[in-house]
């Protein structure tokens, strides 16, 4: 039944046929099983996650070529299967790496389950029994009251007290439990804080008895809602996974536009006699091919990308901040909106007493006196503070401070406590009057000079609630009046020795209502209310409710000694002893992370289900409507939203800085509204309600003291529940894409030189200049190593100060292409010119002249002054690889800064990067002259007059990247090669 809350009782029970007095019988129970249903509801998907990648499914298909071609060609032992081999052992690694990394981020539908009741009251057949939740059916009553967790969607039919409180913040955020009655609902598009009737699932009691229907179990109630739209929210690519892929896809066709045409090429040599035939020929050059391919192939780029992540996540870590999805670290880096829950994230999400107003005096000085009290938690730490912004040593010593505290502590049922393992203060009750006690523990008590000391030397577990335990030890309770709506108050009759007191708390409009007198701070003597006392209180509390405080009024009255009760006739001539203001305090972080944010080119916007005026009131404090003096355009309720035209909420979408009264689907359709606008979302929030907009955004950001349901469902969570934590991540985030982009490039030359090389070596006609495993070794070690060591590069002290990067950006474009196509292109040349020396000028060599070199496939028709195995020779390819091995560690270090010189951006800047050349040149050295190693790799030690060749061969291409950076920091050559952008990334659709 969707809209119980609009109905009258009678209605909704003559719906589900139910007699309030006996429940349903037991043909209902099956009937109403049958038409509603009842209340209930891969490790190696995981993997597979992990091979979903283009470049990754390029690999693959490379290393199963690779070995259907080994088996075609008879080839046996190690070496013919190494490459196919070593390729699927790096690819498991880095599937490794990423399932280790990540957590299945679906736990968070089982874990709904922990905000499910595990049993239910309920009347059956005309007797009440005690039933799993998950037997419960619609039309059930359900007897519920304070301290049970709701066990399906309830509406209200019977209340057996005074009022009926329920704490439904996981499901909407709000920060105060919410008042519930019996009376049915008029309001229009009713979100779930106007069903004032209904009782959501998951929900607690915190005050109060009554009777209940059940109108919706399992799917279909609130929580069930979010369960399903968690299932059916899809997983959105990252910006850089787009890039990588569209990357991939650009390479795919590259590779194979160039196998083809270098097979093309060399038709005419397949007829060859050296291959035994024009079959084997096509063959061979079939596999110079495929050795194209891997050399174009960047095969350490995933596990490169993944490990810098990984490492990524330890700094966040460091920062708070725990990254539970890898790719989720570079999305910080282009963030455009953070969607910010208000209510524990914002906010402390504890109540506080901020503001105090007392009668200073009656007849001189100032009428009255306010305070001011520190302290945003429900810790007992705190300080207060006179108008005057003085500090109160001993605020006991005040009469009506004195006396706040007093009645604050017995007029409350309430309880402040200590838990060890999360060494914080929690509270069982309502957080009003919680905020109450932990005001009475700031106050401290009367006649000890040394009362703040001596408070601040107990255990935490004593500090507690000290004071109070106090003052309840010094009067005995011995009657209570509940508050009930039509009083707006609560009493409490105490004794103390011989003398009995009533202490009442409640609205201010009905305490200062039922005052005839007054208490005087001044000197605690006890006047007359006069008319223009009443009206400065009225005005002072008309102030507290300007700034969104919550209100209440403190009083006493001396009562006969020996009365055993009270009546509501007995509240009435009361003491007035002060006003209270509380709030829910902001985070006193959180106003400089706003102003970063702003720097920084991210828009906030602040989301929750409080209403309008307090949610506003909170922006003015934190920064988000700074230099606005009107709110319109940048305020809207989900309601006020949901009624614009299309047109004006796109234009809304774009100025909005604070978004209240929403609820869990208003939240999602929020980020699904950004994400069409093209902006990058991130979502923070704590709550259950924040889990399915949490898993939506680009980035979801969970509080680390929020629900596990709204963790699973997040990217990343924040272990200081600070949100000035985001901005420490954003700018990681912004440092780790930097380098990554640096790394891709520094891969991208790499491979450009090894394609360079093979072609150049097939177009002339000249012997395979390197074996495939030789290009994989170069491509997964040489390589691999100084990339991820690229990541360790520092960040720019101005990361910050930047806009967010476009999400269609190309990781190289344009200039940058040119320059690293140059470096490409030499680094291919000089290869093949190491290759070339040795047959030709090597004193090691043969010294054959440059034609001898290119007719190599008829040496055996020919009579020749030299062997013809000499072309086996495994000299010039070792020669030709360590000048690739060599000549990329140099390239290495040009990559220390895209545009800076060397001699400015030194080695030093990086020794992680100089560690890994050591380690590379190192373990090249070991393949060398490790005899097993050698023949596996087919190398051979080198001479020192070949290692001096290599050196003379490596070391120009600093100083061509060099005269390229040069020529960067000049304008004018940039924009000449701007005028027409190359991009090596196919551009977004959605780049904006």
């Amino acid at each position: 039944m969707e809209d119980a809350y609009a109905r009258s009782v009678t209605e909704v029970l003559d719906f589900f046929g139910v007699d309030p007095t006996k429940g349903l019988s037991d043909a209902q129970v099956d009937h109403h099983s049958r038409l509603f249903g009842r209340n209930g509801t891969s490790f190696w998907k995981l993997v597979l996650k992990q091979f979903d990648d283009l470049l990754v499914k390029i690999l693959i298909v490379a290393a199963i070529v690779s070995f259907v071609l080994a088996l075609a060609n008879g080839e046996t032992g190690i070496t013919a299967f190494l490459e196919p081999f070593v390729i699927l052992l790096i690819l498991a690694a880095n599937a490794a790496v990423g399932v280790i990394t990540e957590t299945n981020a679906e736990k968070a539908l089982e874990e709904l389950r922990a905000y499910q009741a595990n049993i239910a009251t309920v009347l059956r057949n005309g007797c009440f029994s005690i039933l799993p939740a998950t037997e419960l059916v619609p039309g059930d009553i359900v007897e519920v009251t304070v301290g049970c967790k709701i066990p399906a969607d309830l509406r209200m039919i019977e209340m057996s007290s005074n009022e009926f409180r329920v704490d439904q913040a996981i499901l909407t955020g709000e920060s105060c439990s919410v008042e519930k009655d019996v009376e049915c609902t008029l309001t229009t598009n009713a979100v779930y804080q106007d069903k004032k009737n209904v009782l959501f699932s998951g929900t607690d009691v915190v005050a109060g008895r009554g009777r209940a229907i059940v109108i919706g179990v399992g799917s279909n109630t609130a929580m069930g809602s979010i369960h399903d739209s968690m299932l059916h929210t899809d997983d959105e690519a990252t910006p850089l996974k787009k890039k990588l892929d569209e990357f991939g896809s650009f390479l795919a066709k590259v590779i194979a536009g160039i196998c083809v045409l270098v097979w093309v090429v060399n038709i005419g040599h397949f007829s060859d006699p050296s291959h035994g035939g024009i079959l084997k020929g096509a063959i061979h050059y079939f596999k110079i091919a495929v050795a194209l391919a891997v050399a174009a192939i960047p095969e350490g780029l995933p596990a490169v990308v993944t490990t810098c992540l990984a490492l990524g996540t330890k700094k966040m870590a460091r920062l708070n901040a725990i990254v539970r999805s890898l790719p989720s670290v570079e999305t910080l880096g282009c963030t455009t909106v953070i969607c910010s829950d208000k209510t524990g994230t914002l906010t402390t999400n504890m109540m506080s007493v901020s503001k105090i107003c007392v009668v200073q005096s009656a007849d001189r000085g100032p009428l009255i006196n306010e305070f001011n009290v520190s302290g945003t938690t429900y810790a007992p730490e705190g300080t207060v503070f006179d108008s005057n912004g003085q500090q109160l040593d001993v605020p006991a010593q005040s009469p009506c401070l004195h006396h706040l505290a007093m009645c604050s502590s017995l007029c409350n049922d309430s309880i402040l406590q200590y838990n060890p393992d999360k060494d914080s203060y929690e509270k069982i009750g309502e957080s009003t009057e919680v905020a109450l006690r932990v005001l009475a523990e700031k106050v401290g008590l009367p006649g000890f000079d040394s009362m703040p000391s001596a408070l601040n030397m107990l255990s935490k577990h004593e500090r507690a609630s000290y004071c109070n335990h106090y003052w309840e030890n010094q009067f005995k309770k011995v009657y209570v009046l509940e508050f009930t709506r039509d009083r707006k108050m609560m009493s409490v009759l105490c004794s103390h020795k011989q003398m009995d007191v009533m202490f009442s708390k409640g609205a201010p409009e009905s305490i200062i209502a039922r005052c005839t007198k007054i208490l005087c701070n001044v000197d605690g003597s006890v006047v007359p209310l006069t008319a223009a006392a009443r009206a400065e209180l009225e005005s002072r509390f008309q102030s507290f409710g300007d700034e969104t405080l919550r209100c209440l009024a403190l009083a006493f009255k001396a009562v006969p000694q020996g009365q055993q009760s009270i009546s509501y006739d007995n509240e009435n001539d009361l003491t007035f002893i002060g006003l209270v203001g509380m709030l829910d305090p902001p985070r006193k972080e959180v106003r400089d992370a706003m102003l970063a944010c702003m720097t920084a080119g991210i828009r906030v916007i602040v989301v929750t289900g409080d209403n309008k005026s307090t949610a506003e009131s909170l922006c003015r404090k934190i920064g988000a409507f700074d230099n606005l003096a009107d709110f319109s355009g940048q305020s809207y309720t989900a309601s006020e939203f949901e009624r614009l035209p299309a047109v004006q909420q796109t234009l809304a979408l774009r100025r909005m800085a604070l978004f209240s009264r929403v609820e869990p689907s208003h939240k999602r359709m929020l980020v699904e509204a950004l994400q069409n606008q093209n902006e990058v979302v991130a979502m923070t929030g704590d709550g259950v309600n924040d889990a399915p907009a949490l898993k939506k955004a680009d980035i979801g950001i969970a509080m680390g003291s929020g629900t596990a349901v709204a963790k699973s469902a997040s990217d990343m969570v924040l272990a200081d529940d600070n949100f000035a934590s985001i901005v420490a991540a954003v700018a990681e985030g912004r440092a780790i894409y930097n380098n990554t982009k640096q790394f891709i490039r520094y891969m991208i030359s790499s491979n450009i030189g090894e394609v360079v090389c093979i072609f150049v070596a097939a177009v002339l006609g000249i012997p395979d200049t390197l074996a495939p495993v030789q290009l994989l070794w170069v491509n997964l070690v040489t390589d691999g190593l100084p990339a991820t060591a690229i990541g360790f590069n520092k960040q720019d002290s101005d990361v910050m100060k930047a806009k967010p990067r476009k999400v269609g950006e190309a990781v190289v474009t344009g200039w940058l292409f040119f320059r690293y196509l140059v470096i490409g292109v030499y680094v291919g040349l000089a290869t093949v010119a190491g290759f070339i020396w040795w047959f030709v000028y090597s004193d090691g060599g043969p010294k054959l002249t440059y034609s001898e070199l290119m007719n190599f496939e008829t040496c055996a028709l020919r009579e020749t002054t030299y062997p013809c195995s000499i072309f086996e020779d495994r000299h010039p390819s070792t020669v030709a690889m360590t000048v690739l091995v060599v000549v990329e560690m140099f390239n290495a270090l040009n990559n220390l800064s895209e545009n800076q010189s060397l001699l400015v951006v030194t080695p030093r800047s990086n020794l992680w990067l100089v560690g890994s050349i050591i380690l590379t040149m190192v373990l090249h050295v070991l393949i060398l002259y490790v005899h097993p190693l050698a023949v596996l790799f087919s190398v051979t030690p080198l001479s020192w007059g070949e290692w001096t060749a290599v050196l003379y061969l490596s070391f120009p291409v600093i100083i061509i990247d060099e005269l390229l950076k040069f020529l960067s920091r000049n304008t004018g050559m940039r924009f000449r090669f701007r005028l027409r952008k190359i991009d090596l990334l196919p551009k977004d659709r959605r780049d904006k």
